[in-house]
């Protein structure tokens, strides 16, 4: 579970960076039971960029 949770991460990074974002804010994590033996886990939060207020 622990290396699916680290590959959910992994993928939510990698996308934000993609999109150009800066950070990723109000992360979590969503685990779900979808057979015997097998579980679903979605990590997900918002991707933001930067922007200098002057």
């Amino acid at each position: 579970m622990s290396e699916a949770r680290e590959q959910a991460n992994d993928r939510m990074i990698a996308h934000a960076q993609e999109m150009g974002a800066d950070a990723i804010i109000g992360m979590r994590f969503a685990t779900s039971m979808v057979a015997k033996g097998a579980a679903e886990i979605l990590a997900y939060g918002t991707a933001v960029k930067f922007r200098r207020i002057e």
